[in-house]
């Protein structure tokens, strides 16, 4: 299955460099899961509204199923010896290993083993150097770094949103409503469309909603770099699903209502637990499941979801979704009614 059956155009002008104005003020677009027909009639089912119209769509006794990982401030900025400066962008804990964290390491040259960096009232050591910019760093075992990032560090924004907009716009904007559970480097993006309110308005209407744990890591952002994509080797995440969750989803599956994952990252989870499991069940995990065309869903009758880059695992996981030529004319679509894509542009709901 070659790469290039997942890519697409996308003028630089629809790349979103900043949030809508409101949270749910950003564009839906609706489209079936199952279509039996030609592309043509597909294109007239698809359905333009505004995010705050996604009641419209559901059903009492559905569930909704969100991400609540909380963003971390995981980049900071070390000094070599030399004085040379290194980015860092800390992924995990080294388990394992008291005091060690797995990082993305950036510098002029790469850092070796055995270097002492200085960070802003700290030391750390780069104790092992891995693949694609990788290293293994070692702090004081007593230093609780989550907090410290959140003292000293910066949130990882992509490379495409426009950094010189006010710090406390992003440190708001780029943590959904429902974040909860420190630990993710991304946000998972669908989430970043729901405000308080519109949960609230849901709930009211009997849709029900739930929560799961996947820290968004390297793993989901990840170029493809094989031509065929089989080939391809996803880094692994830790998820959590409570019982409670587990319960909900099996309740309403049995009730006839619908699950509808809210982002790539819930669906992700929820799959993995299928997948090991047969069925949804409360536990924690690590996952590297990568969901591309032939792939068969167990844990989820909907998605929602933002417009994905060309050519990456996320657009694949929505082409096994809904079907290839389907998704990719859907963004055709989107293209041409002028939405916003990436992680603060608008969004899409597959759902028959």
């Amino acid at each position: 299955m070659h790469l290039s059956l997942f890519d697409y155009d996308l003028p630089d002008e629809l790349i979103a460099h900043a949030p809508a104005e409101r949270r749910d003020l950003s564009r839906l677009m609706k489209i079936p899961r199952h279509f039996d027909r030609d592309l043509v009639a597909f294109r007239s089912e698809i359905r333009h509204d505004v995010f705050t119209q996604l009641l419209d769509h559901l059903s009492p006794g559905d569930l909704l199923i969100m991400n609540n990982t909380r963003v971390l401030s995981a980049r900071i900025y070390a000094r070599k010896p030399t004085g040379g400066r290194v980015e860092l962008l800390f992924l995990h804990p080294h388990e394992g290993h008291p005091g060690q964290w797995l990082a993305m390491s950036r510098a002029s040259r790469p850092v070796k083993p055995g270097t002492l960096l200085q960070l802003p009232g700290q030391q750390c050591e780069i104790v092992e150097r891995k693949e694609r910019g990788q290293v293994v760093v070692q702090l004081d075992p007593a230093l609780d770094l989550i907090a410290y990032l959140g003292e000293h560090g910066e949130l990882p924004l992509p490379p495409y949103i426009r950094k010189e907009e006010a710090a406390t716009l992003h440190s708001e904007r780029y943590q959904t409503v429902f974040a909860k559970e420190p630990g993710a480097i991304a946000a998972p993006t669908a989430g970043l469309h729901f405000t308080r309110e519109l949960l609230s308005k849901i709930e009211a209407a009997g849709v029900k909603t739930a929560t799961v744990t996947l820290h968004v890591g390297m793993g989901t952002f990840l170029p493809v770099r094989t031509d065929n994509i089989v080939e391809h080797k996803m880094h692994t995440e830790w998820y959590e699903i409570s019982e409670e969750t587990a319960e909900l989803h099996k309740a309403t599956r049995e009730s006839g209502g619908r699950v509808i994952a809210i982002g790539t990252t819930s669906m992700r989870a929820l799959e993995s637990s299928a997948q090991r499991n047969g069925v949804v069940t409360s536990e924690q995990a690590e996952t590297d499941i990568f969901i591309f065309p032939g792939y068969e869903f167990l844990a989820v009758d909907g998605l929602l979801t933002n417009f994905h880059l060309p050519k990456s695992t996320l657009l694949m996981l929505v082409s096994a979704f809904c079907g290839r030529e389907r998704i990719l004319e859907a963004y055709k679509v989107a293209v041409e009614e002028g939405y916003r894509f990436f992680s603060y542009g608008d969004a899409m709901l597959i759902l028959d």
